[in-house]
């Protein structure tokens, strides 16, 4: 009797650790079966949306500009920036500032505008200026020479110009009369150098 309950007690415990074993088994296999990637599922991409891809295009190379001519888009962008350095010559020259013409002068003019202006303040003239806006621009010649290119602007413009003496009394101009101006002036720049910018070279009387 006392051998046979030892006997029971131990097919107990033998029963107890195969159960064990077995669910042990048993989600062993589930893991590794629920684990698996079955290539359906959906792609994530950590803290950003999905994208959409697009096969990169080929580099296109930067097509060499003719500067042999001016027209089309670049004429037009050309002018339109003419047209801003027209003003702004006008405006500081009116205002004496020397910084905004220097950077649109040409050293030669540059010295022009210069003189002009310090025999104004010498003589105590007074330059009172407003720049109403450009009626109308055109491209009136445009040359490549060498290294150069140049271009001749006609400026059809409004302004009201006004000068006075020392004693503030007008003697060129009047300040209640919009006038008409015509100018054709000529721009430079050198295509060697990295500055882009153009500068006025020439203002050509008619």
């Amino acid at each position: 009797m006392y051998i046979y309950q030892i006997m029971s007690n131990s097919f107990g415990y033998i029963d107890i650790i195969l159960l064990g074993m077995i669910a042990g088994f048993i989600i062993l296999r589930l893991r590794s079966i629920l684990g698996r990637k079955t290539g359906h599922e959906s792609k994530v991409y950590p803290g950003f949306a999905e994208k959409e891809f697009n096969i990169p295009k080929k580099e296109v190379k930067p097509v060499k500009k003719n500067l042999e001519i001016l027209e089309g888009k670049d004429k037009k962008e050309f002018l339109r920036g003419a047209e801003i350095a027209y003003e702004s010559i006008l405006t500081s020259f009116a205002s004496g500032d020397l910084i905004k013409l220097k950077n649109l002068l040409s050293p030669d003019m540059f010295s022009n505008f210069s003189e002009a202006i310090k025999t104004r303040n010498k003589e105590g003239i007074k330059s009172e200026f407003t720049f109403i806006g450009v009626k109308e621009s055109s491209l009136e010649k445009y040359d490549k020479i060498k290294d150069n290119l140049f271009a001749t602007v006609k400026f059809v413009a409004e302004v009201i110009s006004v000068k006075k003496d020392k004693e503030d009394k007008i003697i060129e101009g009047n300040p209640d009369k919009i006038k008409f101006v015509t100018d054709s002036w000529k721009f430079t720049r050198n295509i060697k150098q990295k500055d882009l910018n153009w500068y006025l070279s020439e203002i050509i009387s008619k």
